[in-house]
């Protein structure tokens, strides 16, 4: 580990080095300040590129693809 990571604190909403809250409680590592008080803005990111990405939108399931919302007859 590296002394200079960061980490963003989610309780405090602020960016943390190796000392701070737990991990449970933040996110990271990252290699600078910058980038870590950018984390919130790149979980976003992050989770609009996976929400619109085909490959793991349920809703762009097509009949035949081997998805179904029917439950399986017993």
């Amino acid at each position: 580990m590296s002394e200079n990571e960061y980490w963003f604190c989610l309780t405090h909403r602020t960016v943390e080095g190796r000392d701070g809250c737990k991990n449970s409680d933040r996110l990271g590592p990252y290699a600078s300040a910058a980038e870590a008080s950018r984390a919130l803005e790149k979980v976003e990111e992050r989770n609009e590129e996976w929400d619109n990405d085909p490959a793991w939108n349920d809703e762009a399931a097509t009949p035949g693809d081997g998805v179904s919302d029917a439950t399986p007859d017993r």
